[in-house]
């Protein structure tokens, strides 16, 4: 049977094809549909995860069973997961075990552009890099092969494009294979300085089996065309080499780590001009070099943002250096991002903007308060670092008392220690946990705070109130996240409190929960003066001609913030 499939729907094909027994993942942009697509395949046991530690220890823990698992993260929740990554490539595994990392060239949806096929070689586990949909689901099995063979995690490397561009997928019935059992083994689970020197000689051996293994890898080929010019490429950038330069010879690599020695020295040969198409970095361009091969690169290509056919036609054109930065972007009116309409999060930042403190932010749709005319964010660096930042802000900055932003999901993602640290550091902070009950920026994901499983089962719903209170902030409250009035007097009583107070700002995402959407407003407008006060709440259903208000009935939903702000009773 043949479907139409996304990268993440094929991978997610490809769990339920190969057997994959547990599979556990965090949402997070481009990686989010794999968890999702696979939890329709009830033969899988999946779930959503509070972190991707938590979810690669959970899956590693389950592959000691002999259960076939998988883990699927962005980019950026590989830096999460790192320390059990890298030393589960010395423990090894008992059921096959794949990690899909999801990359964003071009940071569409991230707050870096890190090429993480450097972690296959930092942490020396085997990387595969499929290159469209088929590759996608074929390379879940071929991941989990060669996991059980060379007992390894398996790094599944793919990006936006392939997560989120679709193709035609040959797909197969299920492979049920039994789960083998788990066996105590001390000396190879059990990571004492003993056992570790031990396992560390064990991976290189394994290592130098899998770069044998990488030259035979059938997905590994040549295809010869003119041979002036031989292309060595990866991944979504075969693609756009092959649209480029359909003429030339290449050598499509989809064992990225180890890298097939024989086969590049054998390709390099036969072609007058050798050059890598990669995305991001030079990894594959400097492996070559090592091995003494002469081989062009990132003079050509470049090394900042998502590559497309035009970049690399253009780039493979010229012989001089080029821009590290090219602009291949249509030139189309502009549309800035912008929280929707009735967001419970608005209010927050109407009144931090207004009180003019300094304020931490973090990951999550909340985010945009720091964009006009909200204005009400400082910072922003990565999960959870938005209580830490303040933490460390109100330490050196004593004249000022610092507020901390972070979502319901993001603060139990990595939050909850932040807030430990600022408790038994006895530090100046007000911590704003912006609760509106799903994990909503990557699609509403549920969380321990929504009491539901991945699954749709009732489970425990955390109660973040009582949780505050428990690490010893006795300065907790609950407020209406869509009273103006009630979140301006809480945080001016909490900011003249001396210590470590959580104001916690609960509103439904109007998205999500749709039955709270209400009548839209109107302004009359002989009582609206064009002041601009209902403007600072940056409501993209609050549009202004001739200076004045007008509410677009299409996009209101009546969460009535216009009419808590306005002084002239014009919005009714």
């Amino acid at each position: 049977m043949q479907k139409l499939l996304s990268g993440n729907e094929a991978i997610a094909r490809g769990a339920y094809e190969y057997g994959v027994h547990f599979a556990i993942a965090y949402p997070g942009t481009p990686s989010t549909e794999i968890l999702e697509n696979i939890a329709r395949y009830k033969e899988i046991k999946a779930e959503w995860s509070i972190n991707e530690k938590v979810a690669y220890e959970s899956a590693w823990g389950a592959s000691l069973t002999g259960a076939r698992v998988l883990t699927a993260m962005k980019h950026v929740g590989l830096n999460v997961a790192a320390d059990p990554f890298m030393t589960s490539a010395y423990t090894g595994i008992n059921g096959g075990f794949v990690l899909v990392s999801a990359d964003d060239p071009g940071m569409w949806s991230s707050q870096n552009e890190q090429d993480n096929r450097n972690y296959a070689k930092f942490a020396k586990v085997p990387m595969l890099e499929p290159s469209d949909s088929q590759e996608a689901k074929d390379f879940v099995g071929e991941a989990l092969h060669i996991s059980e063979e060379f007992d390894i995690p398996v790094l599944l490397r793919i990006s936006t494009r392939i997560s989120h561009s679709k193709g035609i997928v040959k797909t197969g019935e299920r492979k049920e294979l039994p789960i083998k059992g788990y066996e105590k083994n001390m000396k190879k689970y059990v990571i004492l300085p003993v056992n570790a020197r031990v396992r560390r000689v064990d991976l290189k051996r394994r290592i130098e089996r899998l770069r044998k293994f990488s030259d035979k890898f059938e997905y590994t080929k040549f295809e010869w065309g003119k041979q002036d010019i031989g292309i060595i490429t990866a991944g979504t950038s075969y693609q756009y080499a092959k649209e480029a330069l359909p003429e030339a010879s290449f050598l499509k690599i989809s064992m990225t780590y180890p890298l097939p020695e024989e086969k590049i020295k054998e390709f390099a040969s036969k072609v007058k001009r050798l050059i890598v198409v990669e995305e991001l970095d030079p990894f594959m361009e400097e492996q070559i070099k090592v091995m003494g091969i002469r081989v062009e690169g990132k003079n050509l290509i470049p090394e900042i943002g998502e590559l497309s056919t035009k970049i690399v036609r253009e780039s493979l054109s010229k012989t001089e250096n080029r821009k590290l930065i090219t602009n291949n972007r249509v030139d189309i009116p502009k549309r800035p991002p912008v929280l929707c309409p009735g967001c419970p999060h608005r209010a927050v930042f109407y009144i931090l903007h207004k009180l003019k403190v300094p304020v931490t932010g973090d990951i999550g749709c909340y985010t945009l308060g720091a964009i006009p005319p909200l204005n009400a964010i400082d910072t922003c660096l990565c999960m959870g670092a938005s209580i830490s930042g303040a933490s460390g802000l109100s330490k050196m900055a004593k004249d000022k008392k610092i507020v901390g932003v972070i979502g319901d999901s993001t603060f139990i993602h990595s939050g909850i220690t932040g807030l430990i640290d600022c408790v038994y550091n006895k530090r100046d902070v007000t911590i704003c946990i912006l609760d509106n009950r799903i994990t909503a920026m990557t699609g509403h994901q549920v969380n321990p705070g929504t009491g539901v499983t991945l699954n749709g089962e009732q489970t425990h719903t955390l109660d973040i109130e009582a949780l505050c209170r428990t690490i010893g902030v006795s300065h907790t409250r609950v407020v209406d996240a869509l009273d103006i009035k009630e979140i301006r007097r809480a945080f001016k009583e909490e900011l003249e409190f001396k210590g470590v107070s959580v104001i916690i700002a609960r509103g439904y995402c109007i998205v999500y929960e749709r039955k709270y959407i209400k009548s839209p407003f109107k302004v009359v407008p002989e009582k609206c003066n064009g002041c601009g006060a209902c403007f600072d709440l940056g409501c993209p259903a609050i549009e202004k001609h001739d200076k004045k208000a007008v509410i677009n009935e299409v996009l209101c939903v009546g969460c009535g913030l216009c009419l808590q702000v306005c002084k002239f009773d014009a919005f009714e």
